[in-house]
């Protein structure tokens, strides 16, 4: 898995010295990190706290189990908050085969609604496992489940939106070397959004109740798959038909047709630097950021015109918008589509929770470029560190990353 960071500026040291010189900074002090502070019973207090949390998860657990739907629906909604505001791997670690076989019970007999939550917890316990070997394991057991449902048309339309995320997840963090498993996932995936690619006449089908959002899930998360791609598997093709797309009736899913196509085209660049967009593309996506119909309600249009303002941006100028997402003392830059749609992902998957992963998950932290989870004294947390100075860190982070994603593509290209 692997995602990039560029730099802008420059500076008579290299990237990788500035980076030493502000790693250094940040002291880890590893050695104390396991001294307590001294006011009584503050241990105490702590490890009843954390005792406490894991009875009321073995709980959870065990109603997985149980014979009521509600019960299981509940202790779902449970998991999902706890997974999403703690890291728990250790304690899911030694639990993963029995929660694995809960929630691939619960999406097999579950009704939708359970489905759809069990199919979140899914992801959630993917990437608390991290992308090691029990998270590939968790992964084969539940990765034909969530494609049956996906592709499913007879299923909850909720279910199969829940699903098509978490699978792109689910492989994202677990199967990533694995090409045919990619392969499987994106393939069914496709099956669902090309469905709203237009007929033989250049008709767009008239869509049903719920499958905009079903739609737009699939795509996003056929989108953070094709990041992972050898560079064979990059054709215009989908570009040409999701072009037509961009007149779909559902704003939602007109802007993340919008936002891969932008995708689509970054990579595309990065293959091949005459690589050009057309002008029937450009034309379109001003009338997207212009669109002033008042059939849509404002806040869509608001919604819609800022993004596809973006777009045109980037395709007309390659230059991307840039965002800074703040956690503790840190900070990550989000510079490019591909670093957009990747941290998007986590996002959906672990909602409010997403900048306590990046703190302290390991795997959020490998992806991101960020290095083990900072411990910091008082004085190192009032330190403040110069905008430049933390963007060059990222950028020597990711150069590492960069390389070995590209050599990780080149290599599985045979594969698939």
């Amino acid at each position: 898995t692997g995602v990039r960071n560029g730099v802008k500026g420059g500076s008579g040291a290299s990237d990788d010295d500035l980076a030493s010189d502000v790693l250094s900074h940040y002291s880890s002090a590893s050695e104390n990190a396991s001294v307590l502070d001294d006011r009584a019973g503050e241990p105490l207090d702590e490890q009843t706290a954390q005792e406490e949390t894991e009875d009321k998860l073995k709980q959870c657990i065990d109603n997985l189990m149980d014979k009521s739907a509600k019960t299981r629906l509940a202790a779902l909604e449970s998991l999902r908050g706890a997974f999403s505001s703690r890291l728990l791997c250790d304690f899911l670690t030694e639990r993963r085969l029995t929660i694995s076989d809960c929630l691939e019970r619960s999406l097999r007999k579950g009704g939708g609604e359970e489905q759809a939550a069990a199919a979140t917890v899914c992801a959630q316990l993917c990437v608390q496992l991290g992308g090691g070997d029990e998270s590939e394991e968790g992964f084969k057991i539940l990765r034909p489940v969530l494609s049956a449902i996906v592709i499913d048309g007879c299923a909850s339309v909720a279910a199969r939106q829940s699903c098509a995320s978490a699978l792109g997840m689910c492989c994202y963090v677990s199967a990533a070397e694995d090409g045919e498993d990619l392969v499987k996932s994106m393939s069914h995936l496709e099956s669902v959004f090309t469905t709203s690619y237009p007929n033989f006449e250049g008709t767009l089908p008239t869509p049903k109740a719920g499958t905009p959002g079903l739609h737009s899930a699939a795509l996003h998360a056929w989108a953070l798959l094709v990041t992972l791609c050898p560079a064979s598997r990059l054709t215009v093709l989908h570009l040409l038909k999701l072009q037509a797309c961009l007149e779909s009736s559902d704003v939602n899913y007109r802007i993340a047709v919008g936002e891969t196509i932008a995708l689509l085209v970054e990579l595309g660049r990065d293959i091949d630097r005459e690589f050009e967009d057309s002008d029937m593309l450009c034309e379109c996506l001003k009338g997207l950021a212009t669109d002033g119909n008042k059939h849509r309600a404002k806040n869509d249009r608001r919604k819609q015109r800022s993004i596809f303002r973006e777009v045109l941006h980037y395709i007309e100028n390659e230059d991307f918008t840039e965002e800074k997402i703040r956690f503790g003392v840190e900070g990550i830059y989000i510079d490019s589509w591909m670093r957009r749609r990747v941290y998007d992902a986590f996002k959906e998957v672990l909602e409010s929770g997403v900048r306590h992963h990046l703190q302290f998950n390991p795997l959020l932290r490998d992806i991101f470029g960020l290095g083990p989870p900072l411990i910091l004294d008082s004085s190192v947390k009032a330190s403040k560190i110069s905008r430049f100075e933390k963007h060059l860190f990222n950028s020597a982070a990711f150069k590492a990353r960069t390389k070995l994603r590209n050599k990780v593509r080149d290599k599985r290209a045979d594969v698939m």
